[in-house]
């Protein structure tokens, strides 16, 4: 089995034999290459202070990202009225904690091969003034070829963009993987869907202007509140669930 096999194998195995399984589907598994030129470019796509793989890992070669993606009881679960509902909080919350684990597994795991290698945490990785990551997942994903940002800023896969990313950058060549090139956004396809859009409660999203981040980061406050029984919980995700492509 190739090292980029065991990888896969390790993820996979680690999410469908998870304690909440029942929360999620089969991961996908993505590879590229830590001196891929975007990386370099989101600096001026995503963030200024947005930070190169070999910030994170001098010795990195390969970025691996993966994607939890969510089940259909959870997904159908937010689909109704304005609420947040119990288990898309929870699930967000399980998630963030299973990638966590799974990064620091996969790190232990790759290091008794004598790999180096280093991850970063699942969420809240992010300036508080500005809102704008260290490190964004997605676009890590969206680099590996993992799939395409739709008008909702997630990466569509071919599981759907209901979900969680994780990152984990290794010192070892892992070969890219072949291009993604399926637009999945209908919007972005031919301008047929605004149904993200038209589902924030927040009137965030517009296809003709920047996403406004704080007007979304002042519900997800609000929620957080309402679920912080459960721990960081600053979820929404109704303009993912009402994507036609939440589940794929």
């Amino acid at each position: 089995m190739s090292l980029k096999e065991e990888i896969r194998s390790f993820i996979e195995r680690m999410v469908l034999e998870s304690e909440r399984k029942d929360l999620f589907r089969k991961p996908l598994v993505g590879f590229s290459s830590a001196d891929n030129s975007l990386y370099t470019d989101l600096k001026d796509i995503v963030n200024p202070d947005h930070l190169h793989p070999k910030d994170i890992l001098p010795k990195a070669q390969t970025v691996i990202s993966f994607f939890v993606p969510f089940s259909e009881t959870v997904v159908d679960s937010n689909k109704k009225g304005p609420a947040v509902s119990y288990r898309w909080a929870e699930s967000y919350v399980e998630a963030n904690k299973l990638i966590n684990q799974i990064s620091a597994d996969l790190v232990d795991y790759l290091k008794k091969k004598n790999i180096d290698a280093a991850t970063i945490k699942a969420t809240h990785n992010f300036d508080e003034k500005t809102l704008k990551s260290a490190w964004s997942h997605r676009s890590g994903a969206y680099i590996a070829n993992m799939g395409k940002f739709g008008l909702n800023r997630m990466i569509i896969t071919r599981a759907g963009c209901a979900g969680r990313f994780g990152t984990v950058i290794i010192s070892a060549n892992i070969p890219a993987d072949n291009e993604e090139s399926t637009e999945f956004c209908l919007y972005h396809k031919n301008g047929s869907c605004l149904k993200c859009m038209k589902s924030c409660p927040q009137n965030a999203l517009h296809p003709d202007k920047e996403f406004d981040r704080f007007k979304c980061y002042d519900l997800l406050l609000k929620n957080a509140d309402e679920f912080s029984h459960m721990g960081l919980c600053d979820v929404c995700g109704k303009c993912v669930v009402s994507c036609p492509f939440a589940l794929l």
